[in-house]
Protein backbone atom coordinates (compact mmCIF):
# COMPACT_ATOMS: atom_id res chain seq x y z
CA UNK A 1 0.00 0.00 0.00
CA UNK A 2 0.69 3.34 -0.48
CA UNK A 3 -0.11 5.86 2.60
CA UNK A 4 -0.70 9.78 2.07
CA UNK A 5 0.24 11.67 5.14
CA UNK A 6 -1.06 14.80 5.51
CA UNK A 7 0.89 16.99 7.76
CA UNK A 8 4.08 14.53 7.58
CA UNK A 9 6.09 17.33 7.82
CA UNK A 10 5.15 18.38 10.72
CA UNK A 11 6.40 17.15 14.42
CA UNK A 12 4.02 14.06 15.04
CA UNK A 13 3.54 13.43 11.31
CA UNK A 14 7.45 13.17 10.50
CA UNK A 15 7.97 10.68 12.79
CA UNK A 16 4.64 8.49 11.47
CA UNK A 17 6.49 9.09 8.22
CA UNK A 18 10.08 7.75 9.50
CA UNK A 19 7.89 4.57 11.18
CA UNK A 20 5.77 3.78 7.65
CA UNK A 21 8.74 3.86 6.38
CA UNK A 22 11.09 1.48 8.81
CA UNK A 23 8.34 -1.04 8.84
CA UNK A 24 8.86 -1.26 5.15
CA UNK A 25 5.65 1.26 3.67
CA UNK A 26 5.36 3.47 1.23
CA UNK A 27 4.79 6.66 2.13
CA UNK A 28 4.01 10.78 0.27
CA UNK A 29 3.54 12.94 2.44
CA UNK A 30 1.13 16.25 1.85
CA UNK A 31 2.07 19.37 3.86
CA UNK A 32 1.08 23.05 3.59
CA UNK A 33 4.48 23.48 5.20
CA UNK A 34 2.78 26.68 7.28
CA UNK A 35 4.79 24.46 10.69
CA UNK A 36 5.81 22.09 8.94
CA UNK A 37 9.59 21.46 7.73
CA UNK A 38 10.62 20.07 4.66
CA UNK A 39 13.99 19.15 5.29
CA UNK A 40 12.29 16.38 7.72
CA UNK A 41 10.62 14.57 4.66
CA UNK A 42 13.21 11.91 4.05
CA UNK A 43 14.99 11.10 1.19
CA UNK A 44 12.77 9.50 -1.15
CA UNK A 45 9.50 10.22 0.17
CA UNK A 46 7.39 12.32 -1.95
CA UNK A 47 6.53 15.60 -0.73
CA UNK A 48 3.22 17.29 -2.02
CA UNK A 49 2.96 20.74 -0.96
CA UNK A 50 -0.92 21.81 -0.60
CA UNK A 51 -3.89 22.50 1.36
CA UNK A 52 -6.53 20.28 2.46
CA UNK A 53 -8.66 22.50 1.23
CA UNK A 54 -7.79 22.84 -2.01
CA UNK A 55 -9.67 19.65 -3.35
CA UNK A 56 -8.65 19.35 -6.85
CA UNK A 57 -4.51 19.42 -5.46
CA UNK A 58 -5.92 16.63 -2.76
CA UNK A 59 -6.84 14.70 -5.68
CA UNK A 60 -4.03 15.32 -7.88
CA UNK A 61 -1.67 13.55 -5.21
CA UNK A 62 -4.06 10.22 -4.19
CA UNK A 63 -4.04 10.21 -8.04
CA UNK A 64 -0.30 10.87 -9.56
CA UNK A 65 0.97 8.27 -6.42
CA UNK A 66 -1.83 5.97 -6.80
CA UNK A 67 -2.23 6.10 -2.54
CA UNK A 68 -4.36 3.35 -1.36
CA UNK A 69 -4.44 4.87 2.27
CA UNK A 70 -4.25 8.14 4.40
CA UNK A 71 -3.00 9.13 8.00
CA UNK A 72 -4.73 12.58 8.27
CA UNK A 73 -2.85 14.87 11.12
CA UNK A 74 -3.10 17.97 9.16
CA UNK A 75 -4.73 20.51 11.83
CA UNK A 76 -4.72 23.82 13.54
CA UNK A 77 -3.98 22.16 17.15
CA UNK A 78 -3.79 25.33 20.08
CA UNK A 79 -6.16 24.81 22.26
CA UNK A 80 -5.58 28.76 23.70
CA UNK A 81 -5.69 30.08 19.71
CA UNK A 82 -8.51 27.90 19.07
CA UNK A 83 -10.76 29.92 21.43
CA UNK A 84 -9.94 33.11 19.94
CA UNK A 85 -9.94 31.90 16.24
CA UNK A 86 -13.03 29.48 16.33
CA UNK A 87 -13.84 30.22 12.78
CA UNK A 88 -10.66 29.52 11.43
CA UNK A 89 -10.19 26.38 13.05
CA UNK A 90 -13.33 25.47 12.02
CA UNK A 91 -12.37 26.14 8.65
CA UNK A 92 -8.69 24.36 8.89
CA UNK A 93 -9.88 21.45 10.61
CA UNK A 94 -13.90 20.30 9.87
CA UNK A 95 -13.80 21.88 6.41
CA UNK A 96 -10.32 20.77 5.37
CA UNK A 97 -10.92 17.15 6.22
CA UNK A 98 -14.59 17.49 4.64
CA UNK A 99 -12.65 18.17 1.19
CA UNK A 100 -9.88 15.25 1.84
CA UNK A 101 -12.58 12.93 2.65
CA UNK A 102 -14.54 13.28 -0.42
CA UNK A 103 -11.54 13.06 -2.72
CA UNK A 104 -10.38 10.01 -0.35
CA UNK A 105 -13.54 8.14 -1.40
CA UNK A 106 -14.04 9.36 -5.05
CA UNK A 107 -10.85 8.40 -5.55
CA UNK A 108 -11.91 4.74 -3.65
CA UNK A 109 -9.22 5.18 -0.97
CA UNK A 110 -9.84 2.10 1.41
CA UNK A 111 -8.19 3.18 4.81
CA UNK A 112 -8.24 6.42 6.82
CA UNK A 113 -6.15 6.86 9.70
CA UNK A 114 -7.37 10.16 11.71
CA UNK A 115 -5.52 11.97 14.07
CA UNK A 116 -8.02 12.61 16.85
CA UNK A 117 -7.46 14.15 20.63
CA UNK A 118 -7.53 13.91 24.51
CA UNK A 119 -9.31 17.20 23.79
CA UNK A 120 -12.62 15.88 22.69
CA UNK A 121 -12.98 14.58 26.94
CA UNK A 122 -13.16 18.24 28.09
CA UNK A 123 -12.61 17.56 31.80
CA UNK A 124 -13.25 14.13 32.71
CA UNK A 125 -14.28 12.89 36.34
CA UNK A 126 -12.76 10.00 36.14
CA UNK A 127 -9.65 7.70 37.01
CA UNK A 128 -9.34 6.49 34.08
CA UNK A 129 -10.65 7.56 30.15
CA UNK A 130 -12.03 4.60 28.09
CA UNK A 131 -13.39 5.44 24.64
CA UNK A 132 -16.76 5.58 26.17
CA UNK A 133 -16.36 8.16 28.68
CA UNK A 134 -18.84 10.88 27.55
CA UNK A 135 -16.92 13.64 24.82
CA UNK A 136 -17.66 17.07 26.47
CA UNK A 137 -15.14 19.26 24.74
CA UNK A 138 -14.23 22.57 25.93
CA UNK A 139 -12.43 24.50 23.54
CA UNK A 140 -13.07 24.88 19.72
CA UNK A 141 -10.02 22.81 19.02
CA UNK A 142 -11.43 19.68 20.95
CA UNK A 143 -14.62 20.29 19.17
CA UNK A 144 -13.42 20.52 16.25
CA UNK A 145 -11.73 17.09 16.97
CA UNK A 146 -14.92 15.37 17.63
CA UNK A 147 -16.58 16.60 14.83
CA UNK A 148 -13.94 15.40 12.58
CA UNK A 149 -14.31 11.66 14.27
CA UNK A 150 -18.36 11.98 13.49
CA UNK A 151 -17.40 13.17 9.65
CA UNK A 152 -14.70 10.14 9.45
CA UNK A 153 -17.64 7.40 10.76
CA UNK A 154 -20.63 8.52 9.00
CA UNK A 155 -17.78 8.52 5.39
CA UNK A 156 -16.72 5.22 6.19
CA UNK A 157 -20.07 3.86 6.45
CA UNK A 158 -21.16 5.36 3.47
CA UNK A 159 -18.51 4.49 1.50
CA UNK A 160 -17.31 1.32 2.89
CA UNK A 161 -13.98 3.34 4.03
CA UNK A 162 -12.23 1.65 7.18
CA UNK A 163 -11.56 4.26 9.91
CA UNK A 164 -9.53 4.33 13.12
CA UNK A 165 -9.56 7.58 15.30
CA UNK A 166 -6.71 7.91 17.54
CA UNK A 167 -6.90 9.67 20.26
CA UNK A 168 -3.78 11.56 21.68
CA UNK A 169 -2.97 11.99 24.76
CA UNK A 170 0.34 14.51 25.74
CA UNK A 171 2.55 14.10 22.83
CA UNK A 172 6.20 14.44 24.19
CA UNK A 173 10.12 13.62 23.45
CA UNK A 174 11.66 12.45 19.76
CA UNK A 175 13.10 9.74 17.89
CA UNK A 176 16.50 12.65 16.85
CA UNK A 177 17.23 15.70 17.78
CA UNK A 178 16.31 17.19 14.68
CA UNK A 179 12.65 15.84 14.76
CA UNK A 180 12.19 17.78 18.15
CA UNK A 181 8.76 19.84 18.42
CA UNK A 182 9.45 23.41 17.43
CA UNK A 183 6.65 24.54 19.69
CA UNK A 184 6.66 25.89 23.23
CA UNK A 185 3.26 25.32 23.80
CA UNK A 186 3.24 21.79 25.71
CA UNK A 187 4.31 21.51 29.16
CA UNK A 188 7.88 20.18 28.73
CA UNK A 189 9.38 22.71 26.24
CA UNK A 190 7.84 25.35 28.54
CA UNK A 191 9.38 24.02 31.48
CA UNK A 192 12.83 24.09 29.04
CA UNK A 193 12.28 27.49 28.01
CA UNK A 194 12.42 28.85 31.78
CA UNK A 195 15.02 27.20 32.59
CA UNK A 196 17.11 28.19 29.63
CA UNK A 197 16.10 31.64 30.69
CA UNK A 198 17.25 31.19 33.60
CA UNK A 199 14.07 31.51 35.34
CA UNK A 200 11.32 29.64 37.32
CA UNK A 201 9.40 27.19 35.60
CA UNK A 202 5.38 28.20 36.13
CA UNK A 203 2.59 25.76 38.37
CA UNK A 204 -0.61 26.59 36.46
CA UNK A 205 -2.95 26.24 39.90
CA UNK A 206 -1.72 24.08 43.06
CA UNK A 207 -5.03 23.57 44.83
CA UNK A 208 -6.31 21.03 42.01
CA UNK A 209 -8.08 17.55 43.80
CA UNK A 210 -4.82 15.29 43.06
CA UNK A 211 -1.90 14.29 45.41
CA UNK A 212 0.05 16.99 45.26
CA UNK A 213 -2.58 19.84 44.25
CA UNK A 214 -1.11 20.09 40.73
CA UNK A 215 -2.51 18.78 37.27
CA UNK A 216 -2.18 14.92 36.45
CA UNK A 217 -1.49 14.17 32.56
CA UNK A 218 -1.14 11.00 30.51
CA UNK A 219 1.96 11.35 28.34
CA UNK A 220 3.25 9.43 25.35
CA UNK A 221 6.58 9.27 23.89
CA UNK A 222 5.82 10.35 19.79
CA UNK A 223 7.77 7.62 18.69
CA UNK A 224 5.54 5.49 20.86
CA UNK A 225 2.78 6.87 19.29
CA UNK A 226 3.93 7.16 15.66
CA UNK A 227 4.16 3.38 16.03
CA UNK A 228 0.50 3.12 16.95
CA UNK A 229 -0.30 4.51 13.37
CA UNK A 230 1.83 1.97 11.52
CA UNK A 231 -0.11 -0.53 13.78
CA UNK A 232 -3.56 1.20 13.08
CA UNK A 233 -2.77 1.37 9.13
CA UNK A 234 -1.81 -2.37 9.18
CA UNK A 235 -5.01 -3.54 10.94
CA UNK A 236 -7.33 -1.52 8.64
CA UNK A 237 -5.55 -2.98 5.79
CA UNK A 238 -6.23 -6.61 7.27
CA UNK A 239 -9.58 -6.27 8.44
CA UNK A 240 -11.06 -4.19 5.88
CA UNK A 241 -14.51 -2.45 7.05
CA UNK A 242 -12.66 -1.96 10.96
CA UNK A 243 -14.58 0.90 12.61
CA UNK A 244 -11.89 1.80 15.44
CA UNK A 245 -11.70 4.25 18.05
CA UNK A 246 -8.95 4.25 20.31
CA UNK A 247 -6.99 6.61 23.29
CA UNK A 248 -3.42 6.22 22.83
CA UNK A 249 -1.85 7.19 25.71
CA UNK A 250 0.44 4.74 28.52
CA UNK A 251 -2.20 4.19 31.17
CA UNK A 252 0.23 6.83 33.82
CA UNK A 253 -0.27 9.83 35.16
CA UNK A 254 1.99 12.68 36.06
CA UNK A 255 1.28 15.74 38.10
CA UNK A 256 2.79 18.95 36.94
CA UNK A 257 4.90 19.37 39.97
CA UNK A 258 6.35 15.60 39.64
CA UNK A 259 6.94 16.84 35.88
CA UNK A 260 9.26 19.68 36.85
CA UNK A 261 10.98 17.91 39.33
CA UNK A 262 12.24 15.16 36.99
CA UNK A 263 13.37 18.04 34.07
CA UNK A 264 15.05 19.60 36.77
CA UNK A 265 17.14 16.46 38.08
CA UNK A 266 17.72 14.99 33.85
CA UNK A 267 18.78 18.23 32.92
CA UNK A 268 20.91 19.40 35.93
CA UNK A 269 18.97 22.14 37.00
CA UNK A 270 17.44 23.41 40.57
CA UNK A 271 14.62 25.75 39.73
CA UNK A 272 11.99 24.91 42.17
CA UNK A 273 8.37 26.27 40.35
CA UNK A 274 6.25 29.65 40.84
CA UNK A 275 2.66 29.22 41.39
CA UNK A 276 0.57 31.34 38.91
CA UNK A 277 -3.56 31.21 38.82
CA UNK A 278 -5.16 28.06 37.56
CA UNK A 279 -5.72 28.36 33.42
CA UNK A 280 -9.37 28.44 32.20
CA UNK A 281 -10.62 24.98 31.39
CA UNK A 282 -7.64 22.89 32.87
CA UNK A 283 -9.16 19.40 33.79
CA UNK A 284 -7.66 18.42 37.31
CA UNK A 285 -6.74 14.69 35.94
CA UNK A 286 -6.46 12.91 32.55
CA UNK A 287 -5.85 9.98 32.12
CA UNK A 288 -6.15 7.27 29.49
CA UNK A 289 -6.70 3.63 29.52
CA UNK A 290 -5.38 2.11 26.75
CA UNK A 291 -6.51 -1.07 27.07
CA UNK A 292 -8.80 -1.30 23.95
CA UNK A 293 -5.48 -0.09 22.05
CA UNK A 294 -3.60 -3.27 22.57
CA UNK A 295 -6.71 -5.39 22.54
CA UNK A 296 -6.89 -4.21 18.76
CA UNK A 297 -3.53 -3.44 17.67
CA UNK A 298 -1.44 -5.54 19.78
CA UNK A 299 0.23 -2.28 20.67
CA UNK A 300 1.62 -0.82 24.11
CA UNK A 301 3.93 2.39 25.03
CA UNK A 302 7.64 1.04 25.37
CA UNK A 303 8.90 4.65 26.53
CA UNK A 304 8.78 6.12 30.22
CA UNK A 305 8.95 9.78 31.29
CA UNK A 306 12.66 10.14 31.66
CA UNK A 307 12.98 8.87 28.09
CA UNK A 308 10.66 11.84 26.76
CA UNK A 309 12.19 14.09 28.82
CA UNK A 310 15.69 13.41 27.38
CA UNK A 311 14.93 13.08 23.90
CA UNK A 312 13.31 16.23 24.01
CA UNK A 313 16.37 18.20 26.30
CA UNK A 314 18.51 16.58 23.39
CA UNK A 315 15.94 17.77 20.63
CA UNK A 316 15.62 21.35 22.83
CA UNK A 317 19.54 21.95 22.65
CA UNK A 318 20.04 21.25 19.16
CA UNK A 319 17.29 23.96 18.53
CA UNK A 320 18.82 26.40 21.09
CA UNK A 321 22.45 25.53 20.89
CA UNK A 322 24.32 27.47 24.12
CA UNK A 323 25.84 30.62 23.01
CA UNK A 324 29.70 30.38 23.73
CA UNK A 325 31.30 32.20 26.79
CA UNK A 326 32.71 35.22 26.28
CA UNK A 327 36.76 35.55 26.99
Amino acid sequence: MTWLITGGAGYIGAHVVRAMTEAGERAVVYDDLSTGLADRVPDGVPLVVGSTLDGERVTRALTDHEVTGVVHLAAKKQVAESLSLPLHYYRENVEGLRVLLDAVTAAGVRSFVFSSSAAVYGMPDVDLVTEETPCVPMSPYGETKLAGEWLVRAAGRAAGLSTACLRYFNVAGAARPDLTDTGVSNLIPMIFEKLADDLPPRVFGDDYPTPDGTCVRDYIHVVDLAEAHVAAARALRAAPGRDLTLNIGRGEGVSVREMIDRVNALTGHDRPPVVTPRRPGDPPRVVASADRAATELGWKARHGIDDMIASAWAGWQHLHPPTAARP
